[in-house]
């Protein structure tokens, strides 16, 4: 153990965890994905979201006790998100009493000397917008727009890190194109469309939030999945393999970042002006090894598989592999774009907590070596702090440090908790903190 040396993070690196409003706030009824989780067959365990993580209620304070944890923990940062259906409950109404909720919870942070990261828009659309066509109103970008300026504007004093959007291509395609989420469409114009206009509102929203802040740290979030072909020297294999990392990956990247793309099928091309953004956000969950399969139409023909000797997901996603040396990929290929990088979810769903040390060990290992090698990553932020409500997956895939009963609302800490205690505490992953937790990584960590 002793012949290997400590893997050093940057002094004022931040170490935080990810979380997000309708999956920990509770009782989000008047946005879109409640009402779809109320639908029969929607949702895998057949539960609902009701009370999440029970972060909303000041009187409980359990987002409070929450925050306490994480300061106990170390956390330097953590990234939480407005609910857009709280702050603008009606078209032509806003609520003060939600801003000063989002207040409470943002000074509570600021208290424990935890910076906050605020998105804006995480996967649920108020149910008003939702009666108006959502992301294919015509109107949803300067929608968009108004309600991030309010935001921002109530809450500026109070954070400096901005994200506008979550992974606008999961929510394109799982919402419009897999017909998994609302409003359940099957759709490939549709994801397109939605793809383009989200693409717009990032950057109208990027330029708006600076003009009101204009020391703000302003980006997208954006999913980053490796693609490769599973078998690399089959040309159908690696055809569509193309075809899927240009059109879940580099179209919304160009629109962004170089300020033209088009997008099959959508009205018009997305072409705002590039250049508004701070950082980049990554969530990273694996890599895709993808194989031409004629019968799998909305996914251009690429069908994900497990490798050989792959290491996989428990089920529901039993389809998703283990692999961090894709973050240190997906870190590469977005540090080009030369902006700094925030690592905004990598996490394992895993109740036994019998994989997540390694999980966390070897993926933090990969954005260490990312950063030896010139990466500007800024920041790490597990997914999540405490179990929540996970989409459709329900409560079947606890991603949490934290153990939660969603009945009772007790939490328990996992050791993988304090797992991420000890590695902040050091800043570093030392050869005693894998011996501790994960000592069957130690080569695997240290000399890759």
């Amino acid at each position: 153990m002793t012949r290997y040396h400590p893997l050093e993070f940057p002094p004022d690196f931040l170490w935080g965890a990810a979380t997000a409003s309708h999956q920990n706030e509770g009782n989000n009824r008047n946005n879109d994905f409640w009402a779809w989780e109320h639908l029969p067959g929607k949702i895998v365990d057949g539960s609902i979201s009701g009370l999440a993580t029970d972060w909303w209620d000041a009187e409980r304070g359990r987002a409070e006790a929450d925050f306490d944890r994480a300061e106990a923990m170390g956390l330097k940062t953590m990234r939480l998100s407005v609910e857009w259906s709280r702050v603008q409950p009606a078209p032509n109404r806003r609520d003060e009493a939600a801003i000063d909720r989002y207040r409470q919870l943002l000074l509570a942070l600021h208290q424990r000397g935890i910076r906050p990261m605020v998105t804006l828009h995480h996967f649920t659309n108020p149910l008003w917008l939702a009666e108006q066509g959502g992301w294919l109103d015509d109107d949803v970008v300067g929608k968009f727009v108004d309600y991030a300026n309010y935001v921002v504007q109530k809450l500026g004093d109070l954070c400096d890190l901005w994200c506008t959007i979550n992974e606008p291509m999961v929510y394109a395609y799982v919402s419009h194109l897999r017909g998994e989420w609302s409003p359940g469409a099957k759709s490939f114009g549709q994801t397109f469309r939605v793809a383009a206009a989200m693409a717009q509102a990032h950057v109208a929203a990027a330029q708006a939030i600076h003009q009101f802040q204009p020391q703000a740290g302003v980006g997208l979030v954006k999913n980053i999945p490796v693609f490769d072909p599973a078998r690399p020297r089959h040309p159908l294999d690696r055809l569509v393999t193309g075809w899927q990392d240009r059109l879940f990956n580099q179209r919304i990247l160009d629109a962004v970042y170089k300020g033209h793309a088009k997008f099959p099928l959508a009205a018009k091309a997305a072409n705002p002006a590039p250049g508004h953004d701070d950082f980049i956000g990554i969530n990273y969950y694996g890599p895709h090894s993808v194989r031409f399969d004629l019968r799998e139409p909305f996914t251009l023909f690429g069908k994900n598989v497990a490798p050989p000797q792959a290491e996989m997901w428990d089920a529901p996603w039993a389809d998703r592999q283990i692999d961090p040396a894709g973050l240190r990929r997906a870190i590469k290929r977005m540090a080009a774009y030369g902006k700094p990088v925030y690592i905004t979810e990598n996490g394992l769903a895993d109740p036994a907590d019998t994989r997540r040390p390694r999980f966390l060990l070897t993926h933090l290992a990969a954005v260490q070596r990312a950063i030896a090698a010139g990466a500007d990553v800024r920041g790490y932020y597990y997914w999540t702090f405490v179990d929540n409500y996970e989409w459709v997956e329900g409560w079947t895939t606890p991603f949490g440090l934290i153990a939660l009963n969603p009945e009772t609302q007790a939490r328990t800490p996992r050791k993988s908790a304090a797992l991420y205690r000890d590695l902040i505490a050091a800043n570093a992953i030392t050869p005693e903190i894998v011996e501790q937790y994960a000592p069957e990584a130690i080569a695997e960590i240290f000399e890759a």
